[in-house]
């Protein structure tokens, strides 16, 4: 089933945009956490409303694990962005931003590289067929979340540095499990403190 891209495209432009401002400023070979903290700020320049390290829960055949994934960024409950700093983008970080995109049930995802000469070469959007947040950013419940056996899920690759696309398969097997419904703690809006409330 074709996803209709127009609804997000513009905010996957600004996310590319601000990328490209810290880049262009500090270029290529730094620690992650020095991009994730400049693109923190450009995205607040650009007023996008984001979640930083939101914690995505583990269970495991019905025990929830006392540890969690750390989305790096979800952008206006819409787009989540992994950002890396390796010397090459591999598939397990391709299949690391679907399972993001599968738990979250976000439509889109940026996984942006910044250790390349041009950031472009770096950036590759990926799109979930399923994924849907609804206008309070709150997380649906998703097959990967109740649980519903093993699942194929294919999810199509725009390498965005060539214009070519990709077509690719996810499979991921899967056990019951429950979704974020209380509060934790992450960080919002300005991307400068952290802050308790409903996430």
């Amino acid at each position: 089933m074709p996803v209709d891209t127009s609804s997000f495209n513009r905010i996957t432009h600004e996310i590319t945009g601000a990328a490209i401002e810290v880049h262009r400023t500090l270029g290529p070979g730094l620690l992650e956490s020095v991009y994730v903290s400049c693109l923190r700020f450009e995205l607040t320049a650009r007023n996008l409303q984001f979640v930083a390290q939101r914690p995505i829960p583990i269970v495991y055949k019905g025990m929830p694990l006392e540890m969690s994934y750390r989305v790096d960024l979800i952008v206006e409950d819409v787009i989540v962005v992994e950002v890396k700093s390796v010397a090459a983008l591999t598939p397990i970080f391709e299949a690391q931003l679907l399972t993001y995109l599968q738990l979250t049930h976000c439509p889109a995802g940026l996984l942006i590289n910044f250790n390349v000469p041009r950031l472009m070469d770096g950036v590759k959007r990926l799109i979930n067929p399923r994924g849907a947040t609804d206008k309070t950013g709150a997380i649906p419940e998703s097959p990967a979340m109740t649980g519903a056996g093993t699942e194929e899920t294919v999810m199509r690759t725009e390498d965005t540095g060539t214009g070519t696309e990709d077509m690719g398969t996810g499979t991921e097997e899967m056990g019951t499990g429950t979704r974020e419904t209380g509060t934790g703690t992450g960080e919002t809006g300005t991307g400068t403190e952290e802050t308790e409330g409903t996430v």
